[in-house]
């Protein structure tokens, strides 16, 4: 007797009961390709048929690998180390780290980037400040070594343009579990993926439904008006609403992921009590560089450093004693106690318009406009230097600045506020190293680990305000300051490995990302 199906349940019985043995277990996905249908409902039809015994899941895990977008650009000129090593042969196998960047090519970053992995492969080694070709780098011009795993994978990666699937890698003889073991420790090399795989089968009982025959059911969604007029409703068989089924997701609106850090980081600095404070992103070179005690030829006022604006041509100064003071400290020290910088200070240098290089100026506008204690504020907002786009540089960023105006203020609480900001964005495991700063002393900066990465990566710097930047705006009590990357918190919260992601209208990306995680 023969057994009724929905449509597309026969269709998937039929098929599997056509192919030969040899084929199956046949993933959904393929099933679903050739019977031209879409997944979604070929998932469902495989679902119902396993439920009646008639078909047998399977479901296995599925590795596919994409390239990185650090290593993306790497296969014109080859790896770091490759180009250092090949740099370092034309020297006559010795070189002086310094000189190493200009035979390259190279930043001086990413030479020094490169030592790790240059005496990992055996290329060359480093001897204090100089480096020397290794045993596994000829000299002779013409006679690199032969690609190596990670090399070649990464290579196949950027012609592929997508991802890989893991078993496809293997048929052609890549080594992938060498070239994982080359880049481990090396984020944005090669990124992998975790996909669950579902394939099927025929049971004895379906080969035994099928022997005795199927017939097609026919089933409608919804009542219209025809079946109602008509009274065919009566003899009609509707179809189940079935709420287990996959369905499509409707793009609902919700805010861009970094506004939500965003608004995240000003959240954490009212729930500690600080005030908010902004200031213009045009800003005189007085409070992005004089106010904060950074003498008139430090090289980050250079124009490689600093957008400088031509339209206005100057920017106001403060009036009454605070330039004077500020004059004064900076060229003998004033009444701070300090010998200042020993240069002639130029107020046109000063009256400079600049794009805002931090969002210190911000917060040292606001100690010069109320330096009495006790005052907690804070500044978040986008800053601008002049830095090479690549997957970790943007020209435009956003900070948070915050300082802290206490009688009582210490190096300790610094820290203290420093740690509970972190730990409020999600980070358990937070460390401090000691810095250098122009205007701050003692000075720090921030590190998180990130167990992706499985280092310590570097977050901000902050420090005591010198009393060369306090005592000429009126202070006369401690004041504690730092100034803090924010993309960095979002691309390590988001799982990115580019920051130019986070500015790329990326729909899959933007529909991904949760609204909240657990």
């Amino acid at each position: 007797m023969e057994r009724q199906f929905l449509e597309i349940d026969a269709a998937v019985l039929g098929h599997l009961g056509s192919i030969e043995e040899s084929e199956l277990p046949i993933g959904v996905a393929r099933l679903a390709e050739r019977l031209g249908r879409d997944q979604s409902p070929v998932s469902g039809a495989v679902t119902r048929l396993a439920d009646d015994g008639l078909v047998e899941i399977a479901e296995s895990s599925e590795q596919s690998f994409r390239v990185g977008g650090k290593a993306a650009s790497w296969v014109a000129h080859g790896f770091p180390e490759r180009r250092v090593a090949r740099a370092l042969a034309g020297t006559g196998g010795r070189s002086k780290l310094r000189d190493l960047p200009a035979a390259c090519g190279m930043e001086q970053r990413e030479v020094g980037q490169s030592l790790r992995w240059l005496s990992m492969r055996g290329w060359a080694v480093k001897e204090r400040d100089v480096l020397v070709l290794g045993e596994g780098w000829t000299e002779a011009p013409g006679h690199e070594p032969e690609p190596c795993a990670d090399e070649l994978l990464v290579a196949r990666l950027v012609a592929a343009e997508g991802e890989v699937p893991r078993a496809r890698l293997d048929d052609e003889g890549l080594s992938v579990d060498e070239a994982l073991r080359l880049v481990e420790g090396r984020s944005g090399v090669i990124e992998r993926r975790e996909r669950r795989r579902r394939s099927v089968t025929l049971t004895a009982a379906g080969r035994g439904v099928l022997a005795s025959g199927i017939a097609v059911r026919d089933e409608v969604n919804e009542v219209t008006t025809e079946l109602l007029v008509s009274g065919g409703w009566r003899e009609t068989s509707f179809r189940p609403y079935d709420v287990s089924l996959p369905a499509a997701r409707p793009p609902t609106g919700k805010k861009h992921p970094f506004r939500r850090i965003l608004d995240k980081t000003r959240r954490a600095y009212l729930d500690m009590g600080f005030e908010e404070t902004a200031s213009p992103w045009v800003e005189s070179a007085f409070w992005d560089f004089d106010a904060l005690f950074q003498p008139q030829n430090h090289p980050a006022r250079d124009m490689q450093d600093t957008f400088y604006v031509a339209q206005p041509g100057r920017c106001p100064v403060p009036g009454g004693e605070i330039v004077e003071r500020v004059r004064r400290t900076h060229e003998d020290g004033g009444t701070t106690g300090s010998t200042g910088w020993r240069y002639r200070w130029s107020r046109d240098a000063a009256e400079r318009c600049v794009l805002r290089t931090h969002t210190t100026s911000a917060t040292v506008r606001e100690l010069a406009r109320d330096p009495r204690p006790p005052r907690k504020v804070f500044c978040v907002g986008p800053v601008y230097r002049r830095e090479a786009i690549d997957y970790k540089h943007l020209p435009v960023f956003h900070q948070v600045d915050g300082i802290v105006v206490d009688e009582r203020a210490s190096f300790a609480v610094l820290l203290t506020l420093l740690r509970t900001f972190y730990e409020k964005m999600g980070f358990d495991r937070i460390q401090f190293r000691p810095a250098f700063f122009p205007y701050t002393e003692p000075s720090v900066e921030v590190f998180v680990w990130m167990e992706s990465r499985e280092d310590w990566v570097e977050m901000g710097g902050a420090g005591v305000f010198r009393a060369e930047v306090t005592e000429p705006l009126g202070c006369e009590v401690p004041v504690l300051a730092w100034g803090l990357g924010l993309e960095r918190v979002a691309m390590f919260r988001f799982g990115l490995t580019d920051i130019r992601e986070l500015y790329m209208a990326r729909m899959s990306w933007l529909e991904e990302v949760p609204l909240c995680r657990s």
